[in-house]
């Protein structure tokens, strides 16, 4: 299940929608970038990584090489979260949120979107 081109197309759905918040963006996003220090001139990409990461789930099916590496490039930005949260020492929900993400996403490499074959 967890390989399922179900579960991919919920995971872009959810970076989709996170793209939309972090383009607004909503006040929970600003917040979480200022508790982790992220510099303003670097906020805009997120919405463009986010967007190009849900078109790469919503392609498992299609294109399962694309999805692939989309999960590859999902565990580095949650490595990269992850470590932003620590040097911030920010260890809040969104601590665990990235360290959760970080762990789907290493695993959904490793094993890759279900082909059928």
């Amino acid at each position: 299940m967890l390989t399922s081109p179900k579960t991919y197309a919920a995971l872009a759905a959810i970076q989709a929608g996170d793209a939309v918040a972090c383009a607004i963006p909503l006040a929970p996003i600003t917040k979480a970038l200022d508790d982790v220090r992220l510099p303003q001139r670097y906020r805009p990409i997120l919405p463009v990584v986010k967007a190009a990461s849900a078109v790469g789930l919503a392609a498992a099916g299609r294109f399962p090489a694309l999805a692939r590496l989309t999960t590859l490039l999902l565990t580095v930005y949650f490595t990269l979260a992850v470590g932003a949260h620590m040097r911030a020492k920010d260890y809040s929900v969104g601590l665990v949120a990235a360290s959760s993400f970080l762990a789907l996403f290493a695993t959904l490499t490793a094993k890759g979107p279900d082909t059928g074959s």
